[in-house]
């Protein structure tokens, strides 16, 4: 039994660890003591006040946001090239690191059949397939459910079915892999989660407060309940995307929170740990703990939101680049000028931030053009230098490697806490610099 310090509020609870292991490990992984653990309060009904600063902050994320979705023109023509990058970023914080190219060839592998694609990239493509889900399924879901919570994660871990489902053991992060004793945090035991799992999803199907708070809130105590053996990081970052579309605040763009939170790392655990917090409400009646850690989220989503638009404006430079010179490639094998915008050229054109890497398949199934045209529109684009061929045991396909450098340079530059490798370089492991400009 625990020794719990208060009831029905957020409070740390002291426990026994007895350590089974008698040999074959150094004693200090062969500890038995006490530890403590963090019992969130629950969200449902909580009443929230922010101090002034933080209330403005939030309001100012939140304006950008609608700004971004209203201005931005390419964002919609662009969201899986964001999803994208959130995927291969949000996967990377976990230690799992494949290049912008295996990823999209991993993408068409789920349609087509493309060989060699690597295990690292599949995982990434598994994660593609977890956010498009909480933008598009839970999104569109009358209520969310603890079911969709199960499916989110087993979407993100299909080959390791033994992580499956809400945990039933004690788990803990940092320290030793075989005690808590020396953790830096340890969650609820496993018999609070599924009242604290049942609360949440209450409160994801909420709409007490503002989107962004909405989003940071439930992203906390996601994390803090931390209700699985394993891929906790990773659902809980798709739950941002899941509350702000589904709040409508972010329809269109899929914002770069995960690149974000991960280069602010040293802000993001220090807000996490503010979160977890005894006695959060201050004297002047603040939620403290809330404040803090939102504080953080808002930033975060303001520099997220400033960083998709200027992804977007290059996004629209690089599309200026492929008109001159696919005009100039036609112009010079004495063709008119401009391509009709109904023609399959144009239409692969618009649609390679989604597609940077395809085959003639692929235009034939995305575009509903026939064979001999999707081959001509290739070969004109191939022409125009705006695609390359390649071929993998016996399969011929193109990529767009302006998009993928595009998607390296983009998770290069938001690795500087500046977002600028030109004034601060990358604090963390990221891809190398492209050896073209783009």
């Amino acid at each position: 039994m625990c020794e719990t310090e208060a009831d029905n509020m957020a409070t740390w609870e002291q426990d026994a660890w007895a350590s089974s292991i008698e040999s074959g490990l150094p004693r200090r992984d062969r500890r038995s003591g006490t530890f403590r653990r963090y019992l969130p309060d629950t969200l449902l009904g909580s009443p929230l006040l922010l101090p002034p600063d933080v209330d403005h902050l939030v309001a100012r994320a939140e304006q950008a946001v609608r700004n971004l979705s209203g201005d931005a023109r390419d964002l919609a023509g662009i969201a899986r090239f964001l999803l994208r990058s959130e995927a291969i970023a949000s996967s990377r914080i976990e230690g799992i690191a494949p290049s912008a190219h295996q990823v999209a060839l991993a993408e068409l592998g789920a349609h087509e059949d493309v060989p060699d694609v690597s295990a690292q990239a599949q995982l990434v493509a598994n994660n593609m397939t977890a956010l498009h889900e909480a933008r598009t399924v839970l999104v569109a879901a009358p209520a969310v459910t603890l079911e969709h919570l199960l499916e989110l994660h087993a979407a993100l871990l299909p080959e390791e079915p033994l992580h499956h489902g809400v945990r039933t053991v004690q788990n803990w992060i940092g320290g030793s892999d075989h005690h808590p004793l020396d953790a830096d945090f340890v969650p609820p035991a496993p018999e609070r989660v599924p009242a604290l799992l049942e609360d949440l999803v209450g409160y994801l199907n909420s709409g007490g407060h503002s989107p962004i708070v909405h989003a940071g809130l439930a992203h906390a105590q996601f994390e803090t309940i931390h209700p699985f053996t394993d891929g906790n990081g990773r659902v809980g970052r798709a739950l941002i995307h899941t509350v702000l579309t589904r709040r409508g605040l972010a329809t269109e763009a899929v914002l770069p929170v995960s690149l974000i939170l991960s280069t602010l790392r040293h802000d993001y655990i220090d807000g996490l740990t503010a979160y977890r917090h005894s006695d959060p409400v201050g004297s002047a009646g603040f939620h403290t703990a809330h404040a803090a850690w939102l504080h953080v989220f808002a930033s975060a989503i303001l520099t997220a939101t400033e960083q998709a638009g200027r992804l977007a404006t290059d996004l629209a430079d690089l599309r200026a680049d492929w008109e001159d010179r696919l005009n100039l490639a036609r112009v010079s094998h004495g063709k008119v000028r401009n391509v009709r915008s109904d023609s399959a050229t144009a239409l692969i054109v618009r649609d390679l931030p989604a597609t940077p890497v395809l085959t003639s398949a692929t235009v034939q199934r995305i575009h509903g053009v026939s064979h001999v045209a999707a081959g001509r529109a290739l070969a004109e684009l191939v022409a125009a230098t705006i695609l390359h061929p390649h071929e993998r045991r016996g399969v011929r396909y193109y990529r767009a490697r302006d998009v993928l450098d595009l998607v390296t340079v983009t998770e290069r530059r938001l690795a500087s806490t500046k977002f600028d490798t030109r004034t601060s370089r990358p604090i963390r492991p990221v891809p190398a610099r492209p050896h073209r400009r783009i």
